[in-house]
């Protein structure tokens, strides 16, 4: 999808997430969005396209590091419990719980017991959240395996990118099958009525970042409201110049307009 009619697109979009928020703050209402999908599917894309405009006090990203040894002896769903939304607040998982059924299973950092355990008690979990009133949405971000090669040969040639790439990158390109397999018995086990899953394309990721959040949105009930009235006082004297007395401000970038 070319840039220009997908900023056009996003735009307007944007206007539709900003007055999502505002409509969560004034009702109370918890939303939570958990992001899987492929490496380099483009879950932080998809992120910052749904979180630029919001508040970032109002809407806020988890992505979790690998757990310390005191985390992995607690109750797997223990460390995500405190990042849960409160009220008026919308989170972004950017990957979640379902590490323990893609990432951890894939690559053996757990066993086939503590898998199976997952898998039984995420929908109980979430069904858990869900009663509480928190709004859960689960997506999956899909890309071929091409496409994946290509973006991480990107990111590899890219220095600004090359950080995005680790041993577990290198380690999933030859475990692709693999990660499929996993993937489809965990929306066997996990995808349930009150926590659905759902797939989106994202081999296009632009086009897959408009359709995720037109998807969002439209599983949200109405969020529009009466637009707040502004009234913008004019100052009571003229503008002030900023001046400073005990430290100056460093010299200006030297380049001339256009460097």
């Amino acid at each position: 999808m070319k840039s220009k009619p997908y900023d056009e697109a996003l735009e307007a979009l944007e206007h539709e997430l900003v007055a999502m928020a505002r409509w969560a703050k004034a009702t109370g209402e918890r939303v939570l969005v958990i992001l899987e999908g492929r490496d380099t599917a483009g879950k932080g894309g998809a992120i910052q396209a749904i979180s630029q405009r919001i508040n970032p006090r109002q809407c806020r990203v988890v992505a979790l590091s690998k757990p310390s040894e005191a985390e992995a002896s607690q109750w797997y769903f223990q460390r995500y419990v405190p990042h849960l939304p409160g009220a008026g607040e919308i989170v972004l998982f950017d990957r979640s719980w379902y590490n323990r059924a893609e990432v951890e299973q894939v690559m053996g950092f757990c066993t086939a017991i503590q898998v199976e355990q997952f898998l039984r008690d995420a929908p109980t979990f979430e069904k858990l959240l869900t009663d509480s009133g928190v709004r859960l949405f689960k997506y999956w971000l899909s890309c071929d395996q091409a496409e994946q090669e290509q973006r991480f040969a990107e990111r590899l040639a890219d220095p600004l990118k090359r950080w995005k790439l680790s041993p577990i990158d290198e380690k999933a390109r030859t475990l692709y099958a693999e990660y499929t397999a996993a993937r489809e018995a965990m929306f066997t086990a996990t995808n349930s009525a009150h926590a659905p899953w759902t797939v989106v394309d994202f081999n296009d990721q632009k086009r897959g970042r408009l359709t995720l959040i037109r998807h969002l949105l439209d599983r949200l009930p109405d969020t529009s409201l009466p637009a707040a009235p502004v009234d913008w006082p004019e100052l009571g004297h003229p503008p002030l110049v900023e001046a400073f007395g005990v430290l100056q401000p460093i010299p200006p970038w030297p380049g001339g307009e256009g460097d």
